[in-house]
């Protein structure tokens, strides 16, 4: 039985690399690395995000608009035998994501614009991208990478994550191949975004291990970064 998904808080932190060292040292104490990771205990994913012939989720997030969506699709380490479509609705500090497993060669069509087989589809969130490429013009924008490394804590369903080298490219063809030629994302590649999720509570001591002087949280959008160049 598919267990119901729900909303998740979900709090985002710029941290310099000198206290991301302090906070992974502590942590590495307490939480539980991520069983996908590799012997790094890190991974890599790449999402190709869409928006609309308006840029509706960009200028949301752009305009602090509090209730919206983005839709992407999603791989790790370069695997392709495992694709994911994604759709992530955020309300405040809450957020929830649906996803749905595709196939490579779907991916393909989706990005080439072949679109009528995902009309009949029988997966919900294939129908829902459809209708929206269809009636809302909604098509593939830019391509996002970044490294990830995560701890998880069981109580309170916790999730910290490192995210580092966000990268881009505006050509979404390189999205599925082994090479992909990208830029940096950001001003300083060597700074952190870490992000807390958790489920109703947030338990003391996770509080107390992520707390560094002048760390603040803020609204940091991958995707809105890496849209600075188109």
């Amino acid at each position: 039985m598919e267990q119901e998904k729900h909303f998740r808080h979900e709090l985002k932190y710029a941290v310099a690399y000198s206290d991301y060292l302090a906070m992974r040292e502590r942590l590495q104490h307490v939480m539980l690395k991520d069983s996908h990771t590799g012997p790094d205990g890190k991974y890599r994913i790449r999402s190709i995000y869409f928006d609309n012939a308006y840029d509706k989720a960009l200028r949301e997030k752009v305009d602090g608009i509090q209730k919206r969506e983005k839709f992407r699709i999603r791989y790790y380490n370069d695997d392709l035998s495992f694709l994911t479509l994604e759709k992530k609705m955020k309300i405040n500090n809450l957020c929830l994501k649906e996803d749905a497993r595709i196939t490579e060669r779907e991916c393909r069509k989706i990005l080439a614009g072949d679109l009528e087989w995902m009309k009949d589809d029988g997966r919900g969130l294939v129908q829902e991208l459809y209708a929206k490429m269809h009636y809302q013009l909604m098509r593939p924008r830019v391509l996002v990478s970044y490294i990830r490394e995560p701890y998880t804590y069981p109580p309170g369903n916790v999730r910290v994550t490192f995210d580092s080298q966000i990268r881009t490219s505006l050509f979404q063809q390189e999205f599925l191949t082994k090479e992909v030629l990208d830029i940096s994302a950001t001003d300083t590649p060597e700074d952190m975004i870490l992000e807390v999720k958790y489920d109703a509570f947030l338990p003391a001591v996770i509080q107390d291990l992520i707390q560094v002087k002048g760390i603040r949280q803020q609204a940091f959008s991958k995707y809105g970064a890496c849209r600075r160049f188109g």
